[in-house]
């Protein structure tokens, strides 16, 4: 049934169907008025007719140039002669640029080059517009005069956009037409007896219903789809898993994006001679970074040297902390895990720690790789603690993501030994796919660390990979597109 609004608004339509006319008739705002269109329209008592229409404005720039343009200043300076030397244009020497790029590309002068000056001499196309005017100048004034975009020249309107003269925007007419079945409804006539269509204090107080009655409601007709706002999914996925960890009684590590060769490499015994550390896949940062106190720096160089004071042999190389120094993008969180071990005391054992962040690799971005990426990582430390507790963590990690098929299975990774990978199934494509690198640190990283050889389990799996499982993702670079559609339609996290 219709509200009285709606009925006001159906018979001004027999007069107008304009937006603006039939605001002044109805003395409705426009949102009451397409409200009551809506009605009328799936009631089948009006229409809603739409058009769009190129709306094209000057900006501070446009309004310059359609005084005069640059290139115009030039050709009328070539009235008088057919050469003109650059330096005698007393024009400002950006504009002179400006000026000289688009002669060139249209055709109207040749620039010559006479010693250290340059010579300007006008083309035949040249002389033609000293008497006619230049496309855009021609659309600068129509757009002065009123006319719209879809009336103006396109190509001329994408070279004044590209020179910053102008904004295009879209601009959406409507109009409310009557139907026969709307003009219909008015010849049989129209009560406007009120309606009560929300129930308020007053409402229930004063018995206003008795009078009046309440307005019916339809149940069949159409819910319009209310767009809510939620966390993109890639960051809901991030605060699960470091909700995962804290509930398993983990402590966060943090740190920044930015990080020293040093804790990135060195600290993790990786050699500064290892492929890793070049450009190809590292991104480096200009400036040096500070490094921490001699006496650990000491440490891990020798570590690296001869192999400390264990029974390693180190890497048998000549160590320079001037390529310790170099900054990076960090390559993995385990550089946290690092910065972790150097700081604790050996009377807070055991602990665990873990941190979810972005790392950086320079690779070439593809349906498997990105140049940036989550990862979580994990360390715990303490007497005692051995393979046995690290599969558990896993599984219980593994389990908690909503991934009930996976396996262990022995891995060699630069700073661990043992080393585990952790595989899932994928039902797909009826592979086997790694996960998780994890293992427990070698002494070679531990010792120049703690102080000593004390078990430190250790993980770092980036976890896009199962972000794309959780999704039927199958290209990693959709995780980060925005397309605001599958934002909108992706289910929430497994919270």
């Amino acid at each position: 049934m219709l509200t009285v609004q709606d009925k006001k608004v159906l018979l001004a339509l027999e007069e107008t169907g304009d937006i603006q006319e039939l605001m002044e008739k109805t003395q409705l705002p426009e949102v009451a008025i397409m409200r009551s269109a809506l009605t009328l329209q799936d009631t089948n008592l009006a229409e809603i007719h739409e058009r769009t229409e190129s709306v094209v404005e000057l900006t501070r720039e446009g309004e310059r140039l359609s005084q005069k343009l640059p290139e115009r200043k030039i050709l009328d300076l070539l009235r008088t002669t057919d050469t003109l030397d650059v330096k005698d244009t007393s024009m400002d020497p950006s504009e002179v640029t400006i000026a000289l790029g688009w002669l060139k590309r249209k055709g109207l002068v040749d620039i010559l080059k006479k010693d250290e000056s340059l010579i300007l001499k006008i083309t035949e196309r040249g002389r033609e517009y000293q008497e006619q005017r230049l496309p855009e100048e021609e659309v600068l004034a129509r757009i002065l005069s009123g006319m719209g975009g879809d009336t103006l020249s396109p190509e001329t309107l994408k070279t004044l956009k590209s020179r910053k003269a102008i904004t295009v925007k879209e601009k959406i007419h409507r109009e409310i037409i009557l139907t026969q079945k709307g003009a219909q409804k008015i010849r049989e006539g129209i009560e406007f007896t009120e309606q009560i269509s929300q129930v308020t204090p007053e409402v229930i107080r004063e018995r206003k219903w008795v009078a009046t009655g309440f307005r019916p409601y339809d149940i069949t007709a159409d819910v319009r789809d209310i767009t809510y706002g939620k966390r993109h999914f890639v960051n809901q996925a991030i605060e699960y898993v470091r909700k995962i960890w804290l509930e398993m009684g983990f402590k966060e590590m943090k740190g920044p994006m930015v990080s020293s060769a040093f804790w990135n490499f060195d600290a993790l015994f990786q050699p500064q001679d290892h492929p890793a550390r070049d450009m190809q896949d590292t991104f480096f940062v200009a400036g040096e970074a500070d490094l921490p106190d001699d006496s650990l720096v000491e440490r891990v160089k020798a570590m690296h040297i001869h192999g400390g004071e264990i029974s390693s042999t180190g890497w048998n190389y000549q160590w320079d902390e001037k390529e310790a120094q170099k900054l990076v993008l960090r390559t993995h969180t385990t550089v946290l895990s690092a910065r972790t071990l150097a700081a604790i005391k050996k009377s807070d054992l055991p602990l665990k720690f873990f941190s979810v962040g972005k790392c950086f690799r320079n690779e070439k971005p593809d349906w498997s790789h990105l140049a940036e990426f989550y990862q979580t990582d994990g360390i715990v430390v303490g007497e005692g603690v051995n393979l046995r507790n690290l599969l558990g963590y896993l599984a219980r990690f593994l389990q908690k993501m909503g991934i009930q098929n996976f396996r262990f299975r022995p891995a060699y990774f630069p700073y661990t030994e043992p080393s585990v990978e952790a595989e899932v199934y994928n039902p797909r494509t009826r592979e086997w796919v790694e996960l998780i690198g994890s293992g427990v640190f070698r002494p070679e990283v531990v010792v120049p660390l703690l102080g000593e050889d004390i078990p430190v389990l250790a993980w770092g799996p980036g976890f896009g990979r199962i972000i794309m499982d959780y999704y039927r993702i199958t290209d990693l670079r959709d995780l980060y597109k925005n397309d605001l559609k599958q934002i909108r339609d992706l289910k929430l996290w497994m919270w």
